[in-house]
């Protein structure tokens, strides 16, 4: 029979896949850059700290290790890709009215 103690692991994973599945829906949907590199940030590390609840869960600790690995790696791919997103060019305020104007 499966303790209350793994009960409350299960119900806490659960919980974690709803969460980033919310978070999935933001980054695909999100309006800003912002918003999607803090859900891209946040997916890192939801499934890192998943991973380290599965590592405890099966008393598998080279799971931890790679948890750490994947969130040092997720951190720097939200630094690269915010580097990569501010160095775009940006629009200029005048160059959007001259676009709304000539649509309507």
């Amino acid at each position: 029979m499966i303790s209350l103690y793994n009960r409350l692991l299960l119900g806490a994973l659960s919980l974690m896949v709803l969460l980033l599945l919310a978070c999935v829906v933001r980054a695909v949907r999100g309006p800003r850059t912002a918003d999607r590199l803090v859900a891209v940030n946040m997916m890192t590390t939801l499934v890192s700290l998943s991973v380290c609840m599965l590592a405890f869960l099966f008393s598998q600790g080279y799971l931890a290790d790679a948890a750490l690995i994947f969130s040092l790696l997720g951190g720097l791919a939200v630094v690269v890709l915010t580097r990569v997103f501010l160095s775009l060019p940006s629009r200029k305020p005048s160059e959007d009215k001259e676009a709304e104007t000539r649509v309507e």
